[in-house]
C-alpha cells in the first residue's frame, strides 16, 4: 500500500463516523474503534488529518463549490476535503491526487465518481488558498455567543478554533508541597511559560515520549483549566473534594499544592485515568467512584471545587467535532444538573470554607446564569471576587467571577473558554 495511504484511510473512517453518524472523535478512537490494529504513528496521522478537515469543513467546501455543479455524497465530499487539506498544508499534489483516487477506486460508494475526485482536484491544483470567514459555530451555539459577547468577539473565537492548538503542560513543581511525593523537580519539555505558569508547546510531537513524561514532572492541562484550583487558594493540609474529578489534572494540582484530597467521578474507567495520572506523578489522592447526586461524605471539607458536566462549548479549539454530534437538545437536562450539583457540593462545606464552581462553557446559562440563580437560593452565599495576579482585569466578570474565552491570548494560541467563581457562606 501506498506511503501515507493507511493513514489517509484512517482519517476518512474518523470523518465518516463523526459527520455521518454523529459519533464523538473520542468515542472513534476507543481501542476497539475504526483505527483498531493501525500502527501508532498511522493512528497518529489519521487523527490529525481528521481534526484538521473538521475544523475547515466549510472553508473547504467554499473552495471545493467553485469546481462542483452540485455537492457529492458525504463519502466522496470528504475524499476531496481530506486532499485539500494536505494541499492547502503543502503536501505534494502528485502523491495526494493520486492517493485520493486510490481511496475512492477501493469504496464500494466512491468508486464511481473517482474521475470526479480526480478532476476537481487537478483543478484545484497546488498550494491552495483558503479564504473568507472561518469555520462558523452550529446556529444553537452561536447565537447565544453573539448576544453575550458580540460578533467581533465571536469571530475572534472561531479564528482561534480554526487553527491548531499548542499544548499546554502544568509543571508539579510549580505548586508540590505533598509529603512523600516523588521529587517535585524533573526534566522539562522546552516551550513557552505562560503568565499563568503552564508550559506551551507549539509542536509537541508525541506526549509520551517528551521529557519528563516518565518521571511525572508534568501533566497535559490546558492553562484555563489550571486556573481553577489556584482560584480555590489550596492551603496544605487542607481536606478538599475534587467533584467530576476526571481525568485528573485538577487532583493532581491540589494534591501538589499539599491538600488532602478525595476525587469523586461517576465514571469507574475514567477514574482509572486518574489512578493511572496519580501514579505515574507521585502524587496521592482517595479515589471514589459514585453518582454525586446520591453520595454522602463522612465530614465536611475545608474546599470543594467542582468541574460540572456542560457542553463543553469552550473546547471546541482542541474538539472540532463537538459542532457536528451536539445540538441543544440536552442543555435543559445540562443545566439542571449543575445546579443539584452546585447545591449539593454547596452543602459539603465547612462553615467558611470555598466552593469553585467552573463549567468548559461558552454559554452563560451555564456559567453566569448558574451563580446569579444559586445566590437566590441561598441568601447567605457571597461570591470571592477573583484576585489571581496572573489573570488580567478584563477576565474578572462585575459579580467577581472569572470568564475565560478562548480568543484569550489569541497571538499565543488562544484558551479554552471557561467559566469560574469561587463562593463562600
Amino acid at each position: 500500500m501506498a506511503e501515507g495511504l493507511v493513514a489517509r484511510i484512517g482519517a476518512l473512517e474518523l470523518l465518516g463516523g463523526v459527520m455521518g453518524d454523529g459519533l464523538p472523535l473520542s468515542d472513534l478512537l476507543d481501542p476497539k474503534g475504526p483505527l483498531d490494529g493501525y500502527a501508532p504513528a498511522d493512528r497518529a496521522r489519521a487523527q490529525r488529518l481528521a481534526l484538521s478537515v473538521l475544523r475547515q469543513v466549510e472553508p473547504l467546501d467554499r473552495l471545493l463549490s467553485k469546481h462542483l455543479r452540485k455537492p457529492p455524497p458525504l463519502a466522496v465530499m470528504n475524499v476531496l476535503r481530506l486532499a485539500v487539506v494536505e494541499l492547502v498544508g503543502g503536501a505534494a499534489a502528485h502523491g495526494v491526487v493520486n492517493s485520493a483516487v486510490e481511496i475512492a477506486n477501493r469504496g464500494r460508494r466512491t468508486k464511481a465518481l473517482a474521475g470526479l475526485i480526480n478532476a476537481v482536484l487537478r483543478a484545484v491544483g497546488p498550494a491552495p488558498v483558503l479564504d473568507g470567514p472561518a469555520q462558523r459555530m452550529p446556529r444553537w451555539l452561536r447565537q447565544p455567543m453573539v448576544h453575550a459577547y458580540g460578533r467581533d468577539a465571536v469571530a475572534a473565537i472561531e479564528a482561534v478554533q480554526a487553527a491548531e492548538p499548542p499544548l499546554d503542560l502544568t509543571p508539579k513543581a510549580a505548586g508540590s508541597k505533598a509529603a512523600g511525593s516523588k521529587a517535585a523537580a524533573g526534566p522539562m519539555p522546552e516551550g513557552a511559560v505562560l503568565p499563568t505558569g503552564s508550559l506551551r508547546l507549539a509542536d509537541a510531537g508525541q506526549v509520551s515520549a517528551l521529557p519528563g513524561f516518565a518521571e511525572g514532572a508534568w501533566w497535559v492541562q490546558d492553562a484555563a483549566a489550571a486556573l481553577a484550583v489556584p482560584l480555590l487558594g489550596v492551603q496544605p493540609g487542607e481536606r478538599v473534594l475534587d467533584l467530576c474529578a476526571a481525568p485528573g489534572g485538577k487532583t493532581m494540582q491540589l494534591a501538589a499544592a499539599g491538600a488532602e484530597v478525595t476525587a469523586l467521578d461517576i465514571s469507574g474507567p475514567r477514574l482509572a485515568r486518574v489512578a493511572q495520572n496519580l501514579q505515574r506523578t507521585g502524587l496521592r489522592a482517595r479515589l471514589v467512584t459514585a453518582d454525586a447526586l446520591h453520595w454522602q461524605p463522612e465530614a465536611l471539607f475545608d474546599a470543594v471545587l467542582l468541574d460540572a458536566p456542560c457542553s463543553a462549548s469552550g473546547t471546541i479549539r482542541r474538539h472540532p467535532d463537538l459542532p457536528f454530534v451536539k445540538d441543544d437538545s440536552g442543555l435543559a437536562a445540562l443545566t439542571a444538573l449543575q445546579a443539584a450539583l452546585f447545591d449539593r457540593a454547596l452543602g459539603w462545606v465547612k462553615p467558611g470554607g470555598r466552593l469553585v464552581y467552573c463549567t468548559c462553557s461558552l454559554l452563560p446559562e451555564e456559567g453566569e446564569a448558574q451563580l446569579a440563580a444559586a445566590m437566590a437560593r441561598h441568601g447567605d452565599l457571597r461570591v470571592v471576587r477573583a484576585a489571581l495576579p496572573c489573570v488580567p482585569d478584563d477576565w474578572i466578570t462585575p459579580d467577581g467571577a472569572l470568564r475565560i474565552r478562548p480568543d484569550y491570548w489569541a497571538d499565543r494560541g488562544g484558551l479554552d473558554g471557561f467559566f469560574m467563581v469561587c463562593v463562600t457562606r
